[in-house]
């Protein structure tokens, strides 16, 4: 090899290292101001008598976001997954997190599935979404809570989400509807109201399917749903910091060394 063909090779590997330090420097950027757009822990422990996040990004930025907003008598709590991940997952949980805080400002008595429907218009006219084969499918599957203080009632909507419920020792599902926040389905129909009495002590989960999703090294299996929903029960009398404990090593114990293909959330709390 000559010396100027040595040069070359070591000028082009030279601005290739600084175009990546200069990507992974605007990246971690990104996910700085991602990160300030959801509820930092000090507003989460003044909602709550308990809580814990679980929130593995797979890339620095993150499709899957947590939501959390008290209007007058009200508790807001959403956990949401965006289609993909890394920047254009990052990109659709800002613009589902802002359409949050614009429906859920308003004056009006706050409904769960009136929240999601409006947040479907929302996404479906940003993206020009109108059910052709051609579109871009981008969407955002959610949970979302609203807890009245005043008669201590919960109120869940999901899209392609489910909450979950421990109650002395006992869990209970609450299902989701199959439909998604974004594209048009054949036959749009209105999210589902679910209006949940709540007790002392009761604590719910809303989660993402990246926990599940993930496969393990030594089996080459998914973790699925039915098995997070027993890792939870395990601890279910634990504070919920040791929970988020339990369930952090339990992810990373049975996703070894291989990658992880998803951002991964979880999102516990006690009323």
């Amino acid at each position: 090899m000559s010396s100027e063909t040595q040069v070359t090779n070591e000028i082009i590997s030279l601005m290739y290292n600084q175009s990546i330090d200069e990507h992974l420097a605007s990246l971690r950027y990104a996910g700085i101001i991602q990160h300030a757009l959801m509820p930092e822990r000090t507003i989460l422990e003044g909602l709550f008598s308990d809580h814990f996040v679980l929130f593995l990004p797979r890339d620095i930025v993150s499709g899957d976001f947590y939501y959390a907003l008290r209007m007058r008598q009200y508790i807001c709590v959403a956990a949401g997954d965006c289609t993909g991940h890394g920047v254009p997952g990052a990109l659709l949980s800002i613009m589902g997190i802002s359409f949050l805080n614009e429906i859920l400002q308003t004056r009006c008595e706050p409904r769960a599935n009136r929240v999601l429907n409006t947040m479907r218009e929302k996404v479906m006219k940003a993206l020009h979404q109108t059910g052709e084969k051609a579109e871009a499918k981008d969407s955002i599957d959610i949970g979302l809570c609203i807890i009245d203080g005043e008669s201590q009632r919960l109120q869940f909507s999901g899209a392609n989400r489910p909450l979950m419920r421990i109650r002395n020792g006992e869990s209970e599902e609450f299902k989701p509807d199959k439909m998604t926040i974004g594209l048009a389905p054949v036959h749009e129909r209105p999210f589902t109201n679910v209006v949940i009495d709540t007790r002392p002590g009761d604590t719910f989960y809303l989660f993402t399917d990246g926990f599940s999703d993930q496969f393990s090294e030594l089996t080459d299996k998914k973790f699925k749903q039915k098995q997070l929903k027993k890792a939870i029960e395990s601890v279910a009398g634990f504070p919920l910091s040791r929970q988020k404990e339990y369930l952090e090593d339990t992810f990373f114990e049975w996703k070894g060394n291989v990658q992880q293909i998803d951002d991964v959330l979880v999102f516990g709390f006690r009323i």
